[in-house]
């Protein structure tokens, strides 16, 4: 017996009554027991079923590896149970959430017993990009020696988040959100078909047009939750005797408003846009707004954690020392606690982060230097500063001269530490917000006493 994404247990291909995808029984919800069975029963995705595509090949029986990337609810975990149907090979799911590598070489294991009596295997490993590399490199020899057929689910780039190795050796399918079109369809099928909520007398249920767009608009593109809010408003329906479902009998059964939030298309980059601009720009109030989104929707809240450390230094650097402090913290404590707890932690730095006093001279600081080096402005490093320790280097010249600062009055030696092409490039230049204010006043004086009195250059 396999496991569905719902802890239900789903006979195995070949069983009494079938395989994933096709779960006739009422006890099942709605989004497993309509899953489609067969590849031309899948909805949307058009751009990769043409005929010759990799995806029928794969439900062909062709032996491949791949990784299919693409927001929740568009049917990845479909897609590998219709492939592993339609060559009556086993399916194994594991989640990368909760399997570790003791987990991965017990399935490889009995794949490779499997092998020898003929029984091939399909391999999902959803939420793959939560894999360590070590968990990741374990799956390598597999794919390369063809023990199992992988189908890999990820909401994140594969390119960022699993190792080349396997990568290179698999196919990347890119899925499409599906359209309201696509979801629409699904709930007519949900709504007439007897595996979904027509009785086996023949009833059905009626979804009004209201409801219907209201559905679509909660839904935001993902299937599963589409049927899982119409199977609870049927069920609200049926429960006072009727068969139509309408705005109110929906928003009854709907506990709370689902965000239109979609972790890997335009509305995930829109709310962390959204989000890092609320707090570059102090107001603390918007900010609040779009963490509590992110975290409603589903986000991994090590990304927003990431996002505000590289905040820190971004938009508040030396004008609030203590704020990259507070973004690491923060991110740690997420990693140690998890959520739902962490919330709370990321609460606190975005509210620190949103009131500390804002500088980008850091940011600023480091890309004119960059700009120098990459537009081939290097020079050569001044022979007092090159290192006179090995044999030899004494009688190039090297270290002759270096003063060392802390022989000096106030800890400062005047002596020229860039190439002579450089030297008058000023590339730190902070503003007079927050700390970063006395920072200025100690630069000026520091500038002073290496000699630096001429006018600062252009980076």
């Amino acid at each position: 017996m396999t496991e569905d994404l719902f802890g239900d247990s789903i006979p195995a291909p070949g069983g009494p009554t079938g395989s994933l995808g096709d779960a006739a029984g009422s006890h099942l919800p709605l989004a497993v027991r309509m899953r489609p069975r067969t590849v031309e029963e899948i909805v949307g995705q058009q751009h990769l079923l043409a005929p010759g595509s990799p995806l029928r090949r794969l439900a062909a029986g062709e032996a491949m590896s791949v990784f299919l990337w693409g927001p929740p609810g568009v049917g990845k975990t479909t897609i590998a149970a219709v492939v592993s149907r339609s060559t009556r090979r086993r399916f194994v799911e594991i989640s990368a959430v909760t399997a570790g590598v003791k987990e991965v070489r017990a399935v490889l294991d009995q794949a490779r017993r499997d092998l020898r009596t003929g029984q091939e295997t399909v391999l999902f490993v959803d939420e793959v990009h939560r894999f360590s590399k070590t968990q990741q490199d374990v799956l390598l020899p597999a794919v390369e020696n063809r023990l199992v057929t992988l189908v890999a689910a990820t909401t994140e780039n594969p390119s960022f988040s699993v190792i080349s190795p396997l990568l290179s050796r698999s196919l990347l399918l890119t899925l499409r959100p599906l359209t309201d079109d696509d979801v629409s369809a699904l709930l007519d099928r949900a709504l007439t078909e007897e595996r979904g909520l027509r009785t086996a007398g023949g009833e059905t249920f009626a979804l009004t047009d209201p409801a219907r767009q209201t559905l679509l608009r909660l839904a935001g593109g993902d299937a599963r939750r589409a049927l899982t809010y119409l199977e609870e408003a049927a069920a609200g329906a049926d429960a006072v005797g009727g068969r139509t479902v309408d705005d109110d009998t929906l928003a009854r059964a709907v506990d709370r408003a689902a965000i239109r939030y979609d972790r890997d298309g335009d509305q995930h980059y829109d709310v962390i846009s959204a989000f890092i601009k609320s707090v570059r720009g102090s107001d603390v109030q918007a900010a609040l707004h779009y963490l509590a989104r992110m975290i409603a929707a589903g986000e991994d809240p090590r990304f927003i954690a990431r996002r505000l450390v590289i905040l820190a230094s971004e938009d508040i650097g030396l004008a609030d020392p203590s704020a990259l402090t507070t973004a690491v913290a923060a991110a740690d404590a997420v990693a140690f606690i998890g959520m739902p707890e962490g919330r709370i932690n990321l609460a606190q730095a975005v509210i620190a982060l949103s009131l500390a006093p804002k500088s980008n001279a850091v940011i600023a600081a480091i890309g004119a230097a960059m700009a120098d080096v990459e537009a081939g402005r290097i020079g050569q490093v001044p022979p007092h500063l090159r290192d006179g320790h090995y044999p030899g280097a004494k009688k190039l010249g090297h270290g002759e001269g270096y003063r060392y600062a802390h022989d000096e009055p106030r800890g400062i030696a005047a002596q020229q530490y860039l190439p002579d092409e450089l030297t008058g490039a000023r590339y730190y230049t902070p503003t007079d917000h927050g700390a970063e204010a006395a920072i200025a006043a100690r630069l000026t004086r520091i500038e002073e006493l290496l000699g630096r009195t001429d006018p600062p250059s252009a980076p």
